[in-house]
């Protein structure tokens, strides 16, 4: 009876803190819009009107068209005498629209290739291609094409395709539920965290509620309402809040701005009459990038522990816990490893440049890009290490409260 009370109570608490975390994200929602209705200074002012008037510009239709012919290609010219700097090559295409307003009508645009840039843009008949439209305001009829990019949606969706039915074909039911969790984590991120940090939310309490809803969701639709599942989704965010507690420390011990990199940067030159913290981005982000990791741990551990409990209901606490922790330092160094090196792939370009320009080990250590990346890499392998002792004690608390 005092178990089930227990039970009982968590769950309470649990119920509790989640409410505490989004009356938070309220309070703080409701603080924002107060400050940002305030007057700004006339230079900020003068620059949100002006992006404002530049983001509210009729935009360029963007279209789908295939290659039906190719006009003209000197790409196979051999030019010993032209230096590639100087060397532009050129494609007539003739393309037909696939999709729009303007679907069916057929249009020869200009492919120009410049050799000396890698990243090149050669098409064949019967690719597709996207475009950027402008249309007469008048007349509606199309007055330019420009070539923006390869057509990739199709692939794209099949490669979605394919992992969804290797999920549902091998996981079955339980396949089926981890493509639930995951469509309803990734609505959540595009669905409410995105356009909150857009109205000015701050960044940390909207990562951290965002982050507790995506595990009580994921943990009780996989695995249902009972005590492993609330032990993993106490430890889950117990982990989280200890690798976003970590991450504003040491962030702010660094005096990292969350501007170390090109997509903050030009995220900045966007005032439009609201403030992002850029800095609570950057804990933000390592907060949502520990938790599918943390959440994996707490899971495993929580799972393990139970069933280790229902094969044996009489073992001691000291043993429970030693067991759990056994089976945590055996789970840890795989998932440090997994998440490191899934920052560091992410990097790669990056470090090799430092590397090949860079005058020494120095200058590359104290850039604040890779100080960022060092402390999304550290922060997040502290809460999955910190998930585990918060699990395996609750299990062990749970289990042999009397």
């Amino acid at each position: 009876m005092r178990k089930t009370n227990i039970y009982l109570k968590s769950k309470k608490i649990l119920l509790l803190a989640l409410t505490c975390i989004s009356v938070c994200v309220q309070l703080y929602a409701q603080d924002t819009a107060k400050n940002t209705s305030a007057e700004t200074d006339s230079k900020d002012a003068g620059l949100a009107e002006y992006y404002d008037t530049q983001l509210n510009l009729p935009k360029n239709q963007v279209v789908k068209a295939r290659v039906i012919e190719i006009v003209y290609d000197d790409l196979a010219e051999s030019r010993p005498d032209v230096p590639i700097e100087s060397d532009f090559r050129y494609q007539h295409l003739k393309i037909e629209i696939l999709t729009g307003k303007h679907k069916g009508e057929v249009y020869t645009v200009r492919n120009t290739i410049e050799l000396a840039i890698p990243y090149r843009l050669i098409f064949r008949l019967h690719e597709k291609m996207i475009l950027q439209v402008d249309e007469d305001e008048e007349t509606g009829k199309i007055i330019n094409l420009k070539i923006y990019e390869r057509a990739r949606d199709t692939k794209v969706y099949a490669l979605i395709v394919i992992f969804a039915a290797a999920l549902i074909v091998v996981g079955k039911k339980n396949g089926l539920k981890a493509l639930i969790t995951l469509g309803i984590t990734v609505g959540l991120i595009f669905g409410i965290f995105l356009p909150c940090i857009i109205r000015g939310f701050n960044p940390i309490l909207l990562s951290l509620a965002v982050c507790s809803a995506a595990t009580v969701i994921t943990l009780l639709i996989i695995s249902g309402n009972n005590k492993k599942t609330y032990t993993a989704i106490i430890g889950t965010i117990g982990g989280v809040i200890i690798a976003g507690v970590f991450a504003f420390i040491a962030g702010k011990v660094l005096m990292l701005t969350g501007l170390g990199n090109e997509d903050a940067q030009m995220l900045a030159f966007i005032p439009q009459h609201r403030r992002i913290d850029y800095q609570g981005l950057l804990f933000a982000g390592i907060m949502i990038g520990a938790l599918g990791a943390v959440m994996d741990v707490a899971m495993s551990i929580s799972s393990a522990m139970w069933e280790i409990i229902s094969v044996s209901p009489d073992i001691s606490k000291k043993q429970l816990i030693k067991s759990g922790m056994n089976i945590g330092r055996d789970i840890i160094g795989s998932m440090s490893n997994t998440l490191i090196l899934a920052y560091v792939s992410t990097s790669i370009p990056v470090l090799l440049l430092f590397i090949l320009f860079s005058n020494g080990f120095t200058e590359i250590i104290n850039l604040e890009l890779l100080a960022s990346e060092v402390l999304r890499a550290v922060a997040g392998s502290i809460g999955l290490i910190c998930t585990i002792p918060i699990t395996v004690r609750l299990v062990g608390r749970w289990h042999h409260t009397s």
